[in-house]
C-alpha cells in the first residue's frame, strides 16, 4: 500500500527527533515501523513509504489511523483480531506511546473475549484470514484455549445437575436427564475445518465427553457436505480426512451410519489409504448395528466392474471377524460362554452380521459381473457358526445361480458346497427339492436330510400321541394338573402335525418315485440298445410263461385227483 506523508521533511532543516516532539506527528509518534520509515526519508529524499502484506487491508489500517488521531470507535469481537495483528505490524507498542493500540487489543481478548465463547468463535473467524500472524501472536491457541476450558467446565456442572440418588441411597448419574451442556457444538459448526481442528484437538486434550465430541463431528460434517460448495476455499477431501483423524478411540460415539457415510465420500473423493482403513476399522467393530442400506456402496469403476463396492465390504467382514477373534483370545471362558449360550452379545452381534450378509448377497447376486469367487469369499469370511439357519445363504445362492446361468458343473458344486442344507427351514428344503438350477448331488442331500427330519419328527410325535394323553388324564382325574392346554387339546395339536408331517412325507415320497421313474427309463433305453439283452429278456419271460402255464396245469388236476379219490 502507498500513501503520502509529509513531503520533504528533510529539507525543513529541523531536527527529525525536535519536529517529532513539537509537533507531535500522532501516526509517526504512535508507530514505530513509520517512524523508521520517515528517518529513513531523510535520506533518500523519497516522499513515499511502501507497507506491504498489510494484515487486514486498508480496514485494519484504517482503524490504526483512526485511533492514532483520536477518533472514537469500539473494539469489538469483529475487529480486535485485526487491531492486534495491525498493531504488531506497525509495532504500535507501549515503547512508543502509553497505552497504545497494542496493550488495548491485547487487554481486550483477555478480559472480554476469553471469557465468552460466542466471542471466542467469532474472533477466530476472524484469524482465519490473518494467519500466519494471528497464530504468532497467540490469539488462536488463547480463543481454542478458551473454548475448551468453557465447554468442560459446563460439562462438569451438567454432569453435577444429574446426579441424583437412588432408592438405596446411593448416589448415581441419571442419563435419562436432558444435557444442555452441549449447546456450543452449533457454534463452533461455522468455523474453517482447520480452526475447527484446533478446537476439538484442545477439547480432546482437556478431557471433554467422547460422546459430545462425536456429535461435534456428526453436525459439523452434516453442514459441511449439504453446503454446494467446500467450505471456505478448502475441499471436501480436506474435511473428510480431518474428520476422521479426530474420531474418538472409543467405540459407539456416532452412529455407524455416519461412519458408512463418510466412507462412501472417502471412497468417491479417493481419500488417503489410512483414511479409508480407519473408517472400515471403526465400522467392523458395530458391524452388527449397520443395515444393508449401509452396505451398499457403489462402486466408483466403471468398464465391466460391478455395480457395488465388494471389495470395501470384504474388508469391513474381515476386521469384524478379526475383532470377534482377538475378544476370543482375551478371555477363553467368553468363548465357551458364547459356544453354550446364544443370547450372549458375541454371538447375538455374529448372528446379526450373518443376517446382514446374507441380505447383501441376494442383493449383489444378480449382477452379471460379479465374479464367483468374490461371491463365494464375502460368504466364507464369517465362521460357520455364525449363521444358524442357512435360509437367507441359500436365497442368495439360488438368485446368483439364476444370473448366472453359464456356470459349468463343477462351479455349481463349488457354491453349493456353502449351504449346511441340515439348517435348512421346512419351506426352504421344499424349494431345494424342487430346485432344477442346484446340482443333482445337492438336491439328493436334501432329500435325506428332510427325510431324516420328518421320520425323528414323526417318532417324537408318535411318543408323545403315546404316552402324554394316558399320563396327563390320569393327572388331571387326581386334580394335580393345572396345565394351560387340555389333553383332548393336545391330542387334536398332534394330530394335526402328524397330518401335516405326513403330507410332506408323500411329497418326498412322490418327488423320489419321480427320480426312480427317471432312472428305470434311463435304464430300459440302455437295455433297448444292446439285442443279446432284449433277446435274453424274451426268453426269461418265455420261460417264464411256460412255468406259470405248468403250474396252472399241474393245479388244475388235483381237484379231479382228488374228486376221484373221493
Amino acid at each position: 500500500m502507498w500513501f503520502n506523508l509529509i513531503a520533504a521533511i528533510s529539507s525543513l532543516g529541523f531536527d527529525f527527533d525536535h519536529f517529532i516532539c513539537k509537533f507531535q506527528f500522532p501516526l509517526i509518534s504512535r508507530s514505530g515501523r513509520i517512524r523508521k520509515f520517515v528517518a529513513e526519508q531523510r535520506i533518500s529524499d523519497n516522499s513515499r513509504i511502501e507497507l506491504s502484506a498489510l494484515p487486514g487491508g486498508a480496514e485494519s489500517f484504517e482503524l490504526a489511523a483512526k485511533f492514532c488521531y483520536g477518533v472514537n470507535f469500539e473494539i469489538t469481537s469483529q475487529n480486535v483480531a485485526q487491531l492486534c495483528c495491525i498493531s504488531d505490524y506497525l509495532e504500535m507498542v507501549e515503547e512508543y506511546a502509553t497505552d497504545n493500540l497494542g496493550r488495548r487489543a491485547e487487554r481486550y481478548v483477555d478480559n472480554v473475549i476469553c471469557k465468552s465463547l460466542e466471542m471466542c468463535v467469532v474472533v477466530l473467524q476472524q484469524c482465519e484470514n490473518l494467519l500466519p500472524l494471528a497464530d504468532e501472536l497467540n490469539i488462536v491457541s488463547r480463543c481454542t484455549d478458551a473454548i475448551a476450558s468453557k465447554t468442560c467446565a459446563e460439562q462438569i456442572a451438567s454432569s453435577f445437575s444429574r446426579l441424583e440418588y437412588s432408592s438405596s441411597g446411593r448416589l448415581h448419574m441419571n442419563r435419562q436427564a436432558k444435557c444442555d451442556g452441549d449447546w456450543w457444538i452449533e457454534d463452533l459448526s461455522s468455523l474453517r475445518i482447520d480452526m475447527y481442528e484446533r478446537v476439538i484437538s484442545a477439547m480432546k486434550c482437556r478431557g471433554l465427553r467422547p460422546e459430545s465430541i462425536g456429535a461435534s463431528l456428526v453436525n459439523f460434517a452434516q453442514k459441511v457436505f449439504t453446503k454446494k460448495t467446500s467450505s471456505i476455499g478448502h475441499d471436501q477431501k480436506l474435511v473428510v480426512e480431518t474428520i476422521v483423524s479426530l474420531l474418538p478411540v472409543e467405540k459407539l460415539v456416532v452412529s455407524i451410519s455416519f461412519l458408512f457415510g463418510l466412507l462412501r465420500t472417502a471412497v468417491t473423493l479417493n481419500c488417503t489409504v489410512a483414511c479409508r482403513l480407519d473408517l472400515e476399522r471403526r465400522i467392523g467393530a458395530q458391524l452388527e448395528m449397520g443395515t444393508l442400506d449401509d452396505l451398499l456402496i457403489p462402486s466408483v469403476q466403471r468398464n465391466g466392474a460391478t455395480l457395488f463396492d465388494v471389495d470395501t465390504v470384504h474388508r469391513i467382514l474381515v476386521n469384524f471377524s478379526q475383532q470377534e477373534d482377538s475378544e476370543d483370545d482375551i478371555d477363553d471362558n467368553s468363548v465357551y460362554e458364547s459356544d453354550e449360550c446364544p443370547d450372549s452379545p458375541s454371538q447375538s452381534s455374529l448372528i446379526k452380521v450373518a443376517k446382514l450378509v446374507d441380505s447383501y448377497l441376494a442383493e449383489i447376486a444378480a449382477d452379471v459381473n460379479l465374479k464367483l469367487t468374490k461371491f463365494v469369499v464375502i460368504a466364507e469370511t464369517l465362521p460357520v457358526h455364525a449363521r444358524t439357519v442357512h435360509d437367507g445363504l441359500y436365497r442368495a445362492i439360488d438368485i446368483y445361480l439364476k444370473a448366472h446361468q453359464g456356470l459349468s458343473d463343477m462351479e455349481r458344486k463349488k457354491i453349493c458346497k456353502l449351504i449346511d442344507f441340515q439348517k435348512l427351514s421346512q419351506e426352504a428344503g421344499t424349494h431345494a427339492a424342487q430346485n432344477e438350477r442346484l446340482p443333482l448331488q445337492s438336491i439328493v442331500q436334501v432329500l435325506y436330510f428332510e427325510q431324516v427330519r420328518l421320520r425323528n419328527a414323526l417318532c417324537c410325535s408318535y411318543m408323545e400321541t403315546d404316552h402324554r394323553p394316558i399320563h396327563q388324564s390320569w393327572r388331571v382325574s387326581s386334580g394335580a394338573l393345572s396345565a394351560p392346554m387340555s389333553p383332548r387339546d393336545n391330542y387334536a395339536s398332534l394330530r394335526r402335525e402328524n397330518r401335516e408331517l405326513k403330507l410332506e412325507l408323500s411329497r418326498l415320497r412322490m418327488r423320489l418315485n419321480d427320480l426312480e421313474k427317471d432312472h428305470v427309463c434311463m435304464k430300459r433305453n440302455m437295455e433297448r440298445s444292446s439285442s443279446r439283452k432284449l433277446i435274453n429278456s424274451f426268453s426269461w419271460k418265455m420261460s417264464k410263461m411256460s412255468f406259470f402255464s405248468h403250474s396252472t396245469s399241474r393245479g388244475s388236476t388235483s381237484p379231479s385227483r382228488n374228486s376221484r379219490k373221493n
